[in-house]
């Protein structure tokens, strides 16, 4: 394997293990069995992916690194093989490694793009089209329509 692709497979690994902590891991999750699956792996690799969360979540805070530092390595493997293996591509590595590296700048708080659309039938009332929504109130008629006093 050459080095740009063991660098690529290196962040790749990284980015995940660090996803694997936050808010984005289903998200990331099911980005990665996706691309197992695409690339044959058996429901192991998958199993593979919850074992590791689960040993890093366990982990006190002193072994964090450590921990995070050893199954980084288990997952550059295992994305190195995938390639060398000719189940991934080199163009498939890097495509994976940008989708994590979205979704943790998703999970670091940066924003993302949102694309909302409104299609079919006549919307009587507020539509609020947004990724995040806070402190949002509609205003109210407060005449009683329709009704005798």
């Amino acid at each position: 394997m050459d080095a740009e692709l063991a660098a690529v497979a290196a962040s790749g690994a990284t980015t995940l293990v660090s996803l694997m902590v936050t808010d984005s891991w289903a998200h990331a999750r099911t980005l990665m069995s996706r691309w197992l699956a695409r690339a044959g792996a058996d429901s192991s690799a998958v199993t593979g992916l919850d074992d590791a969360r689960t040993r890093l979540l366990l982990r006190g805070a002193a072994a964090d690194e450590r921990a995070a530092a050893g199954i980084t390595e288990e997952w550059r493997d295992r994305l190195r093989r995938l390639v060398e293996t000719g189940a991934l591509t080199g163009e498939d590595l890097s495509a994976l490694e940008a989708s994590l590296r979205r979704l943790a700048a998703g999970a670091q708080g940066r924003p993302a793009s949102v694309h909302n659309t409104i299609s079919g039938g006549t919307q009587h009332g507020p539509i609020v089209q947004a990724g995040t929504v806070t402190g949002l109130g509609f205003p109210t008629d407060p005449s009683p329509q329709g009704q005798q006093g």
